[in-house]
């Protein structure tokens, strides 16, 4: 068990007040029962048909069924945001997917919306053991959490150093309650333009599940390092078939 991710309270904790863990106090995900199907919907009939030309998916049957789930996309634009739910939705028991964000996303008007969306924030470099334990409990409920493995948006198309938290989270919630099943998702997102305009292409293929469970023999730290190393193979792998498109036959999803 990974404790420093643990979601079992220590009485001992005597966490620092600082700044940033002022800003995180609030470590919570909700979902609103009526602005969460609202923006779905406007998102998936009216916002995204109207900006993007096109919108391609691939690999939407690799996504795993009744299981807790992480959904790991490449991070490119805000819009992954918005295609993230737009590809995995309609395939996942538990429609509302919440949201591991930074600091900045939970701020002002669009901070009001994001935590309503399901989002929650993180600080990326001094991750509140409260936040991430939240994290925890989200999987052990058995819903999908969506984490930008990457951290932060790159608009080179090339794959950027992996946090180690998605598989340290991913592993403390397995090893926490064996045979829960966690699988992580990779999802690979490619714009046709770096700075996405109304107009843009989009692609998006969706690679095969990593099974927790397999990385939870021997020690820990090693097992979270194999996990990481090979959830950015995959990741690499889907990029490189992004930057190949023209020699790939994609499933167009329709506006329906």
């Amino acid at each position: 068990m990974i404790e420093f991710y643990s979601s079992v309270p220590n009485s001992q904790e005597k966490p620092a007040y600082t700044q940033a863990n002022y800003q995180v106090a609030d470590t919570t995900s909700r979902v609103s029962p009526w602005l969460s199907p609202l923006a779905y919907l406007l998102g998936r009939h009216l916002l995204l048909p109207f900006f993007f030309r096109q919108i391609k998916i691939t690999g939407q049957k690799n996504i795993p069924v009744g299981s807790p789930i992480i959904l790991a996309p490449t991070h490119r634009a805000r819009w992954d945001g918005l295609l993230v739910p737009y590809t995995t939705v309609d395939y996942i028991a538990r429609k509302d997917l919440r949201f591991m964000v930074t600091i900045d996303e939970c701020q002002g008007l669009q901070g009001w919306f994001v935590r309503r969306l399901g989002g929650f924030p993180v600080d990326s470099k001094h991750p509140s053991i409260r936040t991430l334990r939240h994290g925890v409990e989200l999987l052990q409920q058995g819903k999908a959490l969506v984490i930008f493995p990457e951290g932060n948006i790159f608009r080179d198309g090339k794959i950027h150093p992996l946090k180690s938290g998605i598989a340290r989270l991913s592993l403390s919630a397995e090893l926490s309650h064996p045979g829960l099943g966690v699988k992580i998702l990779p999802i690979g997102i490619n714009y046709s333009h770096p700075y996405a305009h109304c107009g843009t292409d989009v692609n998006i293929q969706v690679g095969s599940a990593i099974n927790v469970a397999d990385y939870t023999n021997g020690k820990v730290k090693q097992n979270a390092k194999r996990l990481t190393e090979d959830l950015a193979k995959v990741l690499q792998q889907l990029s490189y078939q992004e930057s190949e498109i023209s020699h790939h036959a994609f499933a167009e999803v329709t506006n329906s």
